[in-house]
């Protein structure tokens, strides 16, 4: 796990934290962080965000614990907001057990299709809490899953949306390299009303094709690594009220502190490369984006 106990290291250390950029004049939010995952405590980690003009973080949760920490997160803090889901690649772990326990768990013995409907349940239960404003992050992720776990995640998927639109809540979507398969199961479900990639990871012709549907497209710090001309360009496209940007902290530290620890601070640094790409003023960028994660998220601005 990303520690910041390397933070008066030299600037070499890949343990050390980046230092503070400069705060923007317009407060944003990160739309998707896992302060649990994160050194130092939540109250440290929320005021250095503050302090650069982060005001407001949305917690993610990734199975039953995180979901649950995430929910009692912001029922605790009043600029963060949760999203409770499973993660594509715990579905299948809950079913089909996880004897090399790299899920952070240890090992775990299978539990068959009922376990994963008791995990559901308690995560349709999370969701009606006031506090949760998104479901997710759930979706396919044909990276680390493998075929005999597919059924699974998209079982666990098409349940997620179903609680999203029942409980009136957005929907946080993981995708990776699973493009056509997670569109074709929003078009076969009907997507919730507020739908966001999370870690968009597409292309300029996938953006197209959210911007059509009207889905959010949430841009890490992955935008600004040389080797992802694609989410540049696909950010050139996006329709400006359908931008996010987030962390996905402690990963996808943006360029030029790629591999070292992240947090929701460092989003000034990803919304400046976002404003360059667009071509447009930080300030008009960091608006719009605050806007658009109250909007998705559903909570006052």
């Amino acid at each position: 796990m990303p520690s910041n106990a390397g933070q008066n290291g030299s600037p070499g250390d890949k343990n050390a934290a980046p230092p503070l950029p400069a705060p923007l004049r317009v407060p944003v939010a990160d739309s998707h962080t896992h302060l649990d995952m994160q050194s130092g405590t939540v109250e440290e980690g929320l005021a250095k965000a503050a302090s650069v003009g982060v005001a407001t973080v949305v917690q993610v949760g990734c199975d039953i614990d995180g979901s649950r920490w995430a929910a009692e997160t912001a029922r605790t803090y009043e600029n963060v907001h949760a999203a409770v889901a499973l993660h594509p690649n715990e579905a299948p772990r809950i079913v089909h057990g996880d004897p090399d326990g790299w899920s952070r768990k240890g090992a775990r013995e299978p539990g068959g299709q009922a376990a994963l409907d008791e995990a559901l349940a308690e995560i349709d239960r999370l969701a009606a809490l006031p506090h949760v404003r998104g479901v997710g992050e759930s979706g396919l992720d044909h990276f680390r899953t493998g075929p005999e776990g597919k059924e699974a995640q998209e079982r666990s998927f098409r349940a997620h949306i179903e609680i999203a639109k029942r409980r009136g809540k957005a929907l946080v979507i993981h995708d990776r390299e699973a493009h056509a398969d997670v569109l074709r199961v929003l078009k076969e479900e009907g997507a919730p009303e507020r739908t966001v990639f999370h870690c968009y990871s597409g292309d300029a012709e996938m953006a197209e094709i959210c911007a059509r549907e009207g889905y959010f497209m949430s841009f890490a710090g992955n935008v600004t690594f040389k080797n992802a001309q694609n989410l540049r360009d696909a950010l050139a496209v996006a329709p400006l009220e359908l931008v996010l940007v987030e962390t996905d902290a402690p990963f996808l530290t943006p360029a030029p502190y790629r591999g070292r620890p992240n947090a929701p601070y460092l989003v000034p640094v990803t919304v400046r490369a976002m404003a360059a790409v667009r071509g447009i003023d930080e300030d008009a960028l960091a608006t719009a984006l605050n806007t658009n994660t109250a909007r998705a998220f559903d909570y006052p601005a």
